[in-house]
């Protein structure tokens, strides 16, 4: 994204909106990083009962977001978006 300079005025209210928003883009970031943490644990069991690699290789394929990879039996998740880390 480009970066603009300039001015602009805005209202105490709409400024403090502003700043809500960001705490709860942060609160979601870190939400959705224990959640991908959580998935990694239950994938992990998964695979280690069934072989699940072609089915991590179809989804790896398919999703915009994020890839799904297995190393030393253990399940990590990555996001496609770096900015989310």
């Amino acid at each position: 994204m480009k970066s603009l300079k300039g001015e602009v005025t805005i209202s105490i209210e709409d400024f403090q909106a502003l700043l809500d928003t960001g705490t709860v883009n942060m609160e979601m970031r870190d939400n959705l990083k224990a959640a991908a943490r959580e998935l990694e644990v239950f994938l992990s069991f998964i695979c280690g009962r069934i072989d699940m690699e072609k089915h991590i290789d179809e989804f790896n394929k398919q999703s915009n977001h994020s890839t799904i990879s297995i190393i030393n039996g253990r399940a990590k998740i990555n996001m496609k978006n770096e900015y989310n880390n």
